[in-house]
C-alpha cells in the first residue's frame, strides 16, 4: 500500500482558476489545498540516480503522506502496577480503564474520544489508561489480549469490556449502564 502511495500522481489546478479543477491546463502545474489533519503531513522524498559515470539525488516529484506520533490522551492520567488498586479497584465512582500501548495505531484514534468522553462524564466516572508495556501485570490480571481494550469496573469489579478502536456512541452506551 505504501508503494502505490508513494506513485499516485494528483493532478493539479491551474493557477488562477477561480475553482479547483482536477485536470491540468495546458501543461501547467500548480498547487491545490488539502485540508490540514493533525499527525500527518506530506513527506517530501528524494532518490538516487546512477547514471554510469556518478549518482546523484534529485528531488522526486510529490511526495508520500506519513504519520507524525503524537502524545495523546493528555487528559486522562496513566495508571500503573503500584496505583491501580488504590485509583481504579477502590474508586467510589465507576472507572473506565483504556488498555493501550504507545506504538498501537487504533489506540491514537480512540484516544480523543476517551478524551472527550472524560470531560463529559467528570462527574459521574473516573477515566484512566493503562500502558501495557510498562504495567503487563495489569494487562496479564486481566486478560488483555488486544489493545485498545476499554474496560469499565464497578465497586472494585470488571463488569464489561469493549476491545478495539470503536466509536463514541458505543462506549457512551456502555458508559451510561452504570451510571
Amino acid at each position: 500500500m505504501a508503494g502505490l502511495l508513494e506513485t499516485i500522481a494528483v493532478p493539479r489546478a491551474a493557477a488562477g482558476a477561480a475553482s479547483p479543477s482536477l485536470s491540468p491546463v495546458a501543461g501547467r502545474r500548480s498547487s491545490v489545498k488539502f485540508s490540514v489533519f493533525n499527525g500527518l503531513k506530506i513527506q517530501s522524498t528524494r532518490s538516487s540516480v546512477s547514471f554510469s559515470s556518478f549518482t546523484k539525488s534529485v528531488p522526486r516529484r510529490g511526495g508520500r503522506i506519513v504519520c507524525e506520533a503524537q502524545d495523546t490522551a493528555v487528559l486522562v492520567p496513566g495508571v500503573n502496577d503500584q496505583s491501580w488498586e488504590t485509583l481504579v479497584i477502590e474508586s467510589k465512582l465507576p472507572v473506565l480503564v483504556e488498555f493501550w500501548a504507545p506504538w498501537c495505531g487504533p489506540c491514537r484514534m480512540i484516544h480523543p474520544v476517551i478524551d472527550e468522553l472524560s470531560q463529559e462524564f467528570a462527574d459521574k466516572f473516573k477515566f484512566f489508561k493503562v500502558n501495557t508495556d510498562e504495567s503487563p501485570g495489569i494487562a496479564t490480571r486481566y486478560g488483555i489480549r488486544s489493545i485498545p481494550t476499554v474496560m469499565i469496573f464497578k465497586d472494585g469489579e470488571k463488569k464489561d469490556t469493549v476491545i478495539g478502536a470503536v466509536p463514541k456512541t458505543t462506549l457512551t452506551a456502555c458508559i451510561e449502564k452504570f451510571l
